[in-house]
């Protein structure tokens, strides 16, 4: 008998179906703090030659005004993607001066305080004024050292040709828009069950300078004078040190079905939390569980775009999920722009993995082996015969990743047969090799590198970062890409105000009217 993932797979195998796997689509946001010369975080106010961080669509901040997120738009093309974001990487250095950016996840030199670190500013109108606000609540309730740390986030779609010509062939009763949100969904599921894969895979965070933690309770072990590192460690940016929270432990999460995942999170955002009531009302914008839905630190969340003033989980009650963002990828070092097209196409055939197998309902003890699992692998994932749990079972990791990949393979094979190329299967040969020799991972390649040359993380990614510097600045912009980014900066600049006139009501008044929001879902 058929199982629901060979279903599917002989499905996307028919020809027709096979040509749309070709319209997947794609973007990346990619964060970089900006340091100066000596490797210090940057003091100076987002670049304003940029343009304004509130509306320009491609450069932008995140937590702090030193922390740039780079955007690139929608796209089908891997290589599209890429060359869009190796651009804005050399707009930006053709107007960062002396400044260069720190490409890794975790941090520069901080400085001894929190107050060292400068927290986003966007402008005087009323949504710019929140994002700011929601950005010192987040350094009230986790420190701003943590808020610095870096990552990509990896936004992916399915063809909508695709989906409906699936909907004709499994929707039954259920509406197209349900139908969608249900597939998404059970990809997310799987995601969850399996994304310590890709942290194993790519994680290229195992170290970090002594000066982050500044005498916080920590279990690394010393490298050098100026290094904490654990020797078999993966990603330390998806582990204690980085995005997680003990407020957060508790919340667990439904994501069974969008009402279930709304709810929960609603209740998140509307209960007040007596651990954050002590914070000034306008150090933050609510004494929430969460001040909104972006604090919920997960690997992956289902998206929809947002209408002006909408509440994402409007946007998904209203129209259901869109994408799906992966959020658990390292900025890798080694490379210019911290991710590349072998490791998209994984990135691709995972996803799409995950959305043919089999997605089991979760309930909390699934979700805490999820958790476990995540922990395990960025603390130990390189370690010897380092056991998961599997709905239960222990499993060595290996086992389990072969297991996988085995699977995986499949989707990759699709991927090729629908481009004409052995570049899917090429990527996942080269992801198979990381599983059977541990020390092709970015992060073996990092620690070994350290112990090798007595470098300190912080000279590490300095002088990865400085080489991409010179790189970027070497190779400059055409006249045409620095004609399209002046158009961005000044189309921005009119945006912003746009919308600075049209804040006429009173801030408070805003904030009230944008929580309303979640008593009406």
């Amino acid at each position: 008998m058929a199982t629901p993932r060979m279903s599917r797979l002989a499905f996307l195998a028919e020809a027709d179906n096979l040509s749309m796997l070709t319209d997947i689509r794609r973007g990346i946001e990619k964060e970089s703090l900006r340091a100066n010369g000596g490797g210090k975080l940057a003091h100076t106010p987002h670049p304003a030659a940029f343009g304004a961080a509130m509306t320009h669509p491609s450069i932008t901040t995140d937590f702090s005004e030193a922390l740039l997120e780079f955007i690139t738009p929608v796209s089908h093309s891997i290589d599209d993607t890429l060359a869009e974001l190796d651009a804005i990487h050399r707009f930006a250095y053709r107007e960062l001066g002396e400044e260069f950016l720190w490409n890794a996840s975790m941090p520069c030199i901080l400085g001894e305080s929190d107050d060292n670190i400068p927290v986003a500013q966007y402008g005087s109108s009323n949504p710019a004024q929140m994002k700011t606000r929601y950005r010192l609540g987040l350094g009230h309730r986790y420190g701003r050292k943590m808020q610095t740390i870096a990552g990509i986030h990896y936004n992916f779609s399915l063809p909508p040709a695709l989906l409906e010509a699936l909907y004709a062939k499994e929707g039954g009763n259920r509406t197209y828009t349900e139908f969608v949100t249900e597939g998404y969904f059970g990809l997310i599921r799987n995601f969850r069950r399996y994304a310590w894969l890709l942290v194993y895979l790519f994680g290229a965070a195992p170290a970090v300078s002594r000066c982050f933690l500044n005498g916080r309770q920590h279990s690394l072990q010393q490298l050098g004078e100026f290094t904490l590192y654990k020797p078999e460690a993966t990603s330390l940016r998806m582990g204690n040190l980085g995005y997680q929270s003990d407020a957060q432990k508790g919340l667990n999460i439904c994501y069974n079905r969008l009402d279930n995942y709304i709810n929960t999170l609603r209740k998140a955002i509307v209960t007040s939390y007596p651990g954050y009531e002590g914070i000034a009302a306008d150090q933050q914008l609510s004494s929430g569980l969460l001040q909104i839905e972006n604090e919920f630190y997960s690997p992956i969340r289902p998206k929809r775009v947002t209408a002006s003033g909408e509440i994402p989980l409007g946007a998904l009650q209203r129209g259901g999920v869109e994408y799906i963002e992966v959020r658990c990828l390292d900025v890798n070092p080694m490379l210019p722009v911290g991710i590349n097209a072998e490791q998209i196409r994984f990135l691709d055939a995972f996803l799409l993995f995950c959305f043919c197998d089999t997605s089991p309902l979760c309930d909390d003890s699934v979700n805490a082996a999820t958790i476990d699992n995540m922990l395990a692998v960025v603390d130990d994932g390189r370690q010897p015969g380092l056991t998961l749990m599997d709905r239960g079972t222990p499993r060595r990791l290996k086992d389990w990743a072969e297991d996988l990949l085995g699977g995986i393979r499949e989707t990759a094979a699709l991927l090729d047969r629908a481009h004409q190329s052995e570049r899917y299967m090429a990527s996942w040969q080269a992801q198979r090799a990381k599983v059977e020799n541990p020390a092709l991972t970015p992060s073996a390649q990092i620690v070994a590198k350290l112990e090798a040359e007595g470098l300190s993380f912080h000279e590490l990614a300095m002088g990865y970062s400085l080489a991409h510097a010179e790189a970027f600045r070497g190779q400059g912009l055409s006249e045409d890409e620095v004609q399209r980014f002046k158009a961005m900066r000044e189309q921005s600049l009119a945006d912003l105000a746009e919308a600075e006139a049209a804040s006429t009501e009173t801030f408070e008044d805003y904030l009230a009217r944008f929580y309303a929001q979640y008593q009406q879902l």
